[in-house]
């Protein structure tokens, strides 16, 4: 069986933080490869300026174009409606039944988890490897965030050692559309692709 990683987002724009949060994935969980998936309707965006699905997919082809560990799927942009992970890992398991899916994702989504589209789905159809981030005030611990849902879920959870990259999208295309250089956060066919598609201008 193959172990295949997926790190799903709106990815506008993808950024480096993305690409090492892949590749420690990888290397730590001894994973195949592993799977870039924009989402094409991502339903905690709607009421948020997205952009094109096209151009989104795009920059995601175009960052790892150079990494055979990584690969793009287009798995969501082939369905309809709204991105729902407990769906999309219903159908990726119909799909390819001889592989073994990890859902990567960053630790501030384990505490909203319990708020996504049936949770108990998730957390029965994948193991989740999650990014870990300092806790705020507002969250208990990420280890007792990790136990809480591996008891009331019978969730399988790994912790991914990554190093937190100060770098958002929200910056990016702030800073694009001051003309500011974004080769310090995107790899620089995103940051020629952003600019010559007058990107989040």
């Amino acid at each position: 069986m193959a172990k295949i990683g997926l790190l799903g987002g709106t990815f506008d724009p993808i950024h480096r933080g993305h690409l090492t949060l892949g590749q420690q994935a990888y290397r730590q969980f001894d994973l195949d490869q592993v799977w870039f998936m924009p989402s094409s309707l991502p339903p905690h965006k709607q009421t948020k300026k997205v952009t094109k699905g096209t151009e989104r997919q795009d920059m995601v082809k175009l960052a790892i174009k150079e990494d055979p560990k990584f690969r793009y799927s287009d798995f969501e942009f082939q369905r309809q409606g709204n991105s729902y992970t407990a769906q999309t890992l219903m159908l990726l398991k119909e799909a390819y039944p001889r592989h073994l899916f990890y859902f990567i994702e960053g630790a501030d989504s384990l505490y909203e988890i319990e708020d996504w589209f049936h949770p108990e789905m998730v957390m029965k159809e994948t193991m989740i490897l999650v990014a870990g981030r300092p806790y705020g005030r507002t969250h208990r611990p990420l280890e007792a965030q990790i136990a809480y849902l591996e008891a009331k879920y019978g969730a399988k959870i790994g912790r991914i050692s990554f190093k937190e990259m100060d770098i958002s999208s929200e910056e990016i295309r702030k800073a694009a559309k001051e003309g500011k250089d974004l080769t310090r956060w995107v790899p620089e066919t995103v940051a020629e692709y952003i600019k010559a598609h007058g990107l989040y201008q």
